[in-house]
């Protein structure tokens, strides 16, 4: 969720897993005016955390939807993959990596890897219009 700064402005700390693959709410999180940290991969936001000095309690916690009440972590409910692995794979589409080199990687077989490309385009696919900006029935 966003949090309020200088009157009408808002920050989102999403990265750019959730950004990327469309895990948030279009006119929640998604509607912040900043987003200052989108274009990092989670582990990168770990790095950054631990280079802040966040504590190990906080950088150490699971992210969890906090959408119900059913514990569950954002692998579990959305990706599908451990997050360090996810992160891998969606830098591997970014920069053309094969599924043939970023097997060994992620400690997956070509197969599998094949499937989390083809999910991570998939969700880039159905997510898109969170990425848009509102349409006006008439210019304003």
């Amino acid at each position: 969720m966003p949090f309020r700064v200088g009157g009408d402005h808002s920050i989102k700390a999403g990265g750019y897993l959730q950004y990327d693959q469309g895990f948030f709410v279009k006119n929640g999180d998604g509607a912040a005016d900043v987003k200052p940290i989108a274009h990092l991969y989670k582990s990168q936001v770990y790095q950054l955390a631990e280079y802040l000095g966040a504590p190990e309690e906080i950088r150490a916690r699971p992210p969890t939807t906090d959408t119900y009440s059913l514990a569950q972590t954002q692998e579990e409910f959305y990706f599908g993959i451990p997050l360090q692995k996810l992160d891998f794979c969606v830098y591997a589409v970014d920069h053309g990596v094969s599924s043939a080199q970023a097997a060994p990687v992620v400690g997956l077989s070509e197969e599998q890897v094949e499937e989390v490309y083809r999910d991570i385009l998939g969700k880039r696919r159905s997510t898109r219009y969170q990425h848009q900006p509102p349409m006006l029935v008439e210019p304003v």
